[in-house]
Parts: C-alpha cells; structure tokens; sequence
C-alpha cells in the first residue's frame, strides 16, 4: 500500500493528517511488525459499513480476540432519535446489522442491543432500521425505555457521579461493544464512544445539571468497561446535533475508527470531525477529564495506529 494513496484531495486527505498519519510513517515503516500485530486504533476509509468493519475487526486480531463462544454480547449502538440513517442521528444500521452477525459467528450465546432513547423508543428502534438489521442479524433487540430495565450500581471513581442505574442487560453480559456514530451534540459539543454511555443509564437530567462534561468520564469509568469501542463515522452530523434538522446537517465521509482505548478513539474521532466542523479539544471537555483518569489517552503519538484506505 502506498503512502500517496492516503493523501487525497478534500476530507479524506484532511482525515489522514488528523490522526498524525503523515508524522506517524516513520513508526510505521520501522515497526511495522509490531504495528501488524497489535495497533491501539484502526482507521478505516473509504469503504461500506461491513467491509470497513471486517478490515478493522481483523487487523486488530480478529472478533475473537474480544468475542469468546458461549459469552452473552451486548452491542450499544446511538438509537436516541426518529431519524432515518440518512440524517446520521444514529448508528448506521448496516454496521449494526454486520456486527451482530460476526459476535454470532464468534460463537457468542447471544447478542442482544438497546439504548435509552430520546424520542420514542418504538419510532426510533424502526426509524433507526437498527430494529430489523438486528432482528435479520439474529439478534435480539431490547426495549431501554422504563426504568424497571435498571440497576443501581456503584461509579467508585466518578467526580460528580458515584451511582448510576444502568440497564440490565449490561449487567448481565459478558462482553459488550460500545458502537456510536461520530456527530455534533449541542450540550457536549462533541458526541462520541464516550458520550455513548449516556445511552446505558436511566437518569440522565442529572448529567445536565451537574457538569455534564465530568459526568461523562465519570459514567466511563464503571467497572465493566466496553471490549472495544466502534465508531461509525460514514455519515457524520457536523451540525444541529444530536438530532439534526436536515441532510444540509450531514458530511458522508467514509469511515470508521476502533480501538478498545475509549479516550484515544475519541480523541481521533474529534480529528475526524474537524475536518468538517472546527472544534478544539478545551471544548469536549469530557476527552481530557477521561484521559485524567486514566481511561485511556489523548496522545495518539504514543499509539500504534494502522490506517487502511478500500
């Protein structure tokens, strides 16, 4: 694979330098064994939902590396609003859909998916196409929408949050997969792997009340963390998030990150984003406070970064 073909004209040439690519060759090129063998992050572009997906999934070792036989899966996806998947309000189904299909043929018992949406669940589950992509996938899709699903379980670490009811399924799983879509948000500034947790919890007002940036990193250090952290970035909301208004809110771009360090992929995600939308690190405030306590790292520098272009 050769260095120009990541340096192309427009918003993919602008994601490639975000991630540090052009200053990361020479790591590349000299470690390119051990990158081979076990990358921190993987950005993939270029591609379709499942093609992206099954490039990234096996560079980094394969599903089973995180998936084992007999394990009950969750997969939490952004499902929050009555948007169709071409608004990129949620997660784009067809990596749903593809995901599902892989921890089963990883051998798990189960694979089971949820959020706690915003607008009404039954909309948004359909609307969504995550719904039937999850149904068609053989998984089973579950309702988050009464408070009767969670638990109250213990955030030792949190700053502001030392207690949160969490769904049940959670509790319950194995393993689960933290799959969001890269978007604009009007309170985080910034929605991404992180942000995605807001989805597993019952009650969310105190998040906004109570300095919603520290809360976030706060949710992400519960004990039972993600195996691995997806993010959708084929269809990006650059503005007028979480839900967006129009296609005019909308930048295909092609591509997807993952990575089990919950910080770092956020930290490439918002590269990604800036590519569209200006917005500086100060301004996620959560990513920095996530990396202060140790959930993970924002110099991607120090990583092992494999970067693939279908």
């Amino acid at each position: 694979m050769k260095r120009r073909e990541f340096f192309k004209t427009g918003v993919m040439a602008g994601v490639a330098l975000s991630l540090n690519f052009d200053g990361l060759q020479a790591a590349l090129d000299s470690n390119a064994t051990a990158l081979e063998t076990a990358p921190d992050l993987v950005a993939v572009m270029g591609g379709e939902p499942e093609a992206m997906l099954d490039k990234a999934l096996e560079t980094l070792g394969g599903i089973g590396k995180y998936i084992k036989k007999g394990q009950k899966v969750v997969i939490k996806p952004n499902v929050g609003w009555d948007r169709t998947p071409e608004l990129a309000g949620n997660t784009n189904p067809l990596l749903i859909k593809a995901l599902v299909k892989r921890c089963l043929s990883a051998g798990a018992s189960k694979v089971t998916v949820f959020d706690h949406t915003c607008d009404d669940w039954l909309k948004c589950y359909k609307s969504s196409g995550i719904e039937a992509a999850v149904k068609e996938a053989g998984g089973i899709m579950l309702p988050g929408n009464d408070e009767k699903y969670y638990k109250s379980v213990a955030i030792p670490q949190g700053v502001k949050i030392k207690e949160a009811k969490i769904h049940e399924a959670l509790l319950e799983a194995d393993a689960w997969i933290n799959v969001p879509i890269l978007k604009n948000h009007g309170g985080a500034k910034f929605s991404c792997a992180m942000k995605n947790l807001m989805g597993i919890v019952w009650d969310r007002r105190v998040f906004h009340s109570n300095d919603l940036q520290q809360c976030i990193a706060d949710l992400c250090t519960w004990q039972k963390k993600p195996v691995l952290n997806i993010v959708d970035a084929y269809r990006m909301m650059h503005q007028n998030g979480p839900q967006g208004k129009s296609a005019a809110d909308v930048a295909t771009i092609r591509s997807l990150l993952a990575s089990p360090d919950i910080v770092a992929i956020d930290t490439a995600a918002l590269g990604l984003f800036n590519q569209v939308k200006k917005l500086d690190m100060a301004s996620v405030g959560h990513i920095g406070k996530g990396a202060s306590l140790k959930l993970g790292t924002t110099e991607l520098s120090t990583l092992n970064i494999k970067r693939i272009k279908l």
